[in-house]
């Protein structure tokens, strides 16, 4: 892979991460929640989700999803019925009086909350079908595939981890303004009513517009 092709591709994952979607939905929801530190696995588990539709494309079963209507709402519903979780989850998520300095921000279980991320990433079927469209044209099929793929897997997945870090980190900062119960309930429901958003955005997708 030349250096010209790498670095339009370093472009091109600045913009795909930093485009809003349901990752940084979900990181700004776990840093809220549960600050930065914690919160931060939930930007793990995405890593790993998106590290598993990267190698789906590049074992070439991206294709055959994306040509399968089936496969393709069935990843579909259950990324909607997900969100659509996570968002009562939200919605229902118990606010805590900060108005003391020394108050505990709830622990969230680093396993749970990666496993949250992975969820989030791997049930979207818009996110499998644009990169079986975008990789291959990053790579040259005269040139060794798997070493072509692995680079352009781990600049992506760097570059998002370092999106997401700034996603669930300005939520946490976020956090320390939220002093009572009231206002954290208020920005609790309104990430509940983000994620409703963005299920029905997922649910208004047909196979033949992505």
């Amino acid at each position: 892979m030349s250096l010209e092709t790498w670095l339009a591709f370093f472009a091109a994952c600045w913009v795909i991460s930093l485009s809003p979607g349901a990752g940084a939905i979900a990181s700004m929801s776990c840093g809220l929640q549960y600050g930065f530190w914690r919160g931060y696995w939930n930007a793990l588990g995405l890593q790993l989700g998106l590290a598993l539709q990267i190698l789906i494309v590049a074992a070439g079963v991206g294709a055959v999803l994306a040509a399968s209507s089936s496969a393709f709402y069935a990843i579909k519903w259950f990324g909607v019925a997900y969100l659509v979780y996570l968002a009562v989850k939200q919605w229902r998520a118990l606010p805590a009086d900060l108005s003391d300095d020394s108050a505990i921000r709830p622990i969230g279980k680093p396993l749970a909350l990666v496993f949250r991320g992975f969820l989030v990433n791997v049930s979207n079927p818009k996110a499998l079908v644009f990169m079986l469209a975008v990789l291959p044209q990053f790579v040259n099929p005269s040139a060794p595939l798997a070493s072509q793929y692995l680079t352009l897997g781990v600049t992506m997945i760097v570059v998002d981890l370092i999106v997401m870090a700034g996603y669930t980190g300005l939520a946490s900062k976020v956090l320390r303004l939220l002093r009572t119960p009231k206002q954290q309930r208020r920005l609790n429901r309104t990430f509940a009513g983000l994620f409703v958003g963005a299920a029905g955005f997922l649910a208004t997708l047909h196979r033949a517009s992505v």
